[in-house]
């Protein structure tokens, strides 16, 4: 593993103890107020319209154990807890004992009727478990409070060299909300205040109709979102091999979040039906943008992408969800894992929509990625000596120059 690299892992399961995070890779000496900085992202993954009864029960908050001194980290690995409020209500289920061969079965709340669209039925063929309670668990999109952990770490890092990472709902079910032309310089703070964190009022009371609609009818909706990065400069990424482009990269993280289905970097699946005249991003000079090496682009119909490496232009990542695969009613078909017999899937508690918190979540993936790239390309074991490789780069962009019309010029 590369030294200037950043990565994490989380572990715990969704009505466990808790979730615990461990995030490698930090500089040293940058300012961490979990309070803060990590807290609030935590509270945004737990709101939007449509969540189910689990968010008024959990109050996430990040607990440091390690890698902080003083309210600065250290440089080495941030680990942090999040409990759940919910586990006194499942201390005998989660037990992590063999259970009491005297007490009732129906108390370790046991799965035998997966359900489609889930984990279950795979998980137990895969890991040779009777009780598909085993892999829900961990399948549970609980986890990802975890990854917006280690998410608002990587935020805060990126905020320090002058990035910044926001979110905006585009679509619940049918309802597609209308993009401005322009986005708002603080994504966030726009967004948030909506219930289903979308920009256009006006399809903010479809959304919530649908979401309604769906609720009443025992059934669940998906979505579309889009992330945005601004501040980063030209040349993070590479296209030199297939696993270091940041396209792949990014694609990657934020379909790894629960329900994810599509990524697309820019309007690509719009661009794709489109001729090359309509698609790329004319290129000229700006010398204003000097992390762009003075260049600027007609649009950003690329995303901030070209070749697997950023441009300047603000980076942009859309993600589709599918719909939660936890109906309340119509429950689909599914087999007893007992005695092979046909009847209905199990029925846990879920949400009837969750694209605003998905946003949430995706926000945290893009910015782990972005983090992680940012310090690929600039190292630096402590926080100045990444702003000073970051400047020094910067400069050296603009004092380029234009040397003659090629080769031949000398």
């Amino acid at each position: 593993m590369p030294l200037d690299h950043l990565s994490f892992h989380t572990a715990g399961e969704s009505h466990g103890r808790g979730l615990v995070a461990v995030l490698e890779g930090v500089p040293a000496g940058m300012p961490l107020d979990p309070a803060a900085d990590i807290d609030p992202d935590l509270r945004r993954r737990m709101g939007g319209y449509g969540r189910g009864r689990r968010m008024l029960i959990e109050s996430d908050r990040a607990e440091i154990i390690s890698g902080l001194r003083l309210g600065v980290t250290l440089g080495s690995p941030v680990s942090m807890v999040i409990w759940n409020r919910d586990w006194k209500n499942w201390t005998t289920a989660m037990a992590h004992g063999p259970p009491d061969p005297e007490g009732n079965p129906k108390a370790l709340r046991p799965v035998y009727l997966p359900r489609p669209g889930h984990a279950d039925l795979a998980g137990v063929l895969k890991y040779d478990h009777r009780d598909a309670r085993d892999v829900l668990e961990r399948a549970s999109a609980r986890e990802t409070a975890a990854r917006v952990a280690c998410g608002a770490v990587a935020r805060t890092l990126l905020g320090e060299v002058g990035a910044a990472v926001g979110s905006h709902v585009t679509r619940i079910g049918d309802v597609e909300a209308r993009r401005p032309e322009e986005l708002p310089a603080d994504l966030n703070a726009a967004s948030d205040p909506s219930p289903v964190r979308t920009l256009d009022p006006a399809a903010e009371g479809r959304m919530i109709a649908a979401i309604d609609e769906a609720r009443e009818e025992g059934d669940t909706l998906g979505g579309c979102f889009e992330v945005v990065v601004r501040g980063l400069p030209v040349g993070l990424g590479s296209y030199v091999s297939w696993d270091r482009k940041l396209d792949g990269r990014l694609a990657q993280a934020v379909m790894s979040v629960h329900a994810i289905k599509g990524v697309e970097i820019g309007p690509a699946f719009v661009n794709a039906g489109r001729p090359g005249s309509k698609v790329h991003d004319a290129i000229l000079r700006d010398e204003t943008r000097r992390r762009a090496g003075g260049f600027g682009r007609v649009g950003n119909r690329a995303g901030g992408l070209e070749g697997g490496v950023t441009t300047g232009s603000p980076l942009v990542v859309r993600g589709a969800m599918k719909p939660i695969s936890t109906l309340l009613r119509n429950r689909l078909p599914s087999v007893d894992l007992r005695d092979g017999s046909t009847r209905v899937a199990t029925v846990e508690r879920s949400d009837v929509c969750a694209v605003p918190a998905a946003a949430v979540v995706a926000e945290a993936m893009v910015a782990l990625v972005a983090a992680d790239a940012l310090l690929e390309k600039f190292g630096g074991d402590s926080l100045s000596e990444l702003r000073r490789n970051l400047d020094a780069y910067v400069e050296r962009l603009n004092a380029r120059g234009f040397r003659g019309r090629g080769p031949e010029a000398g």
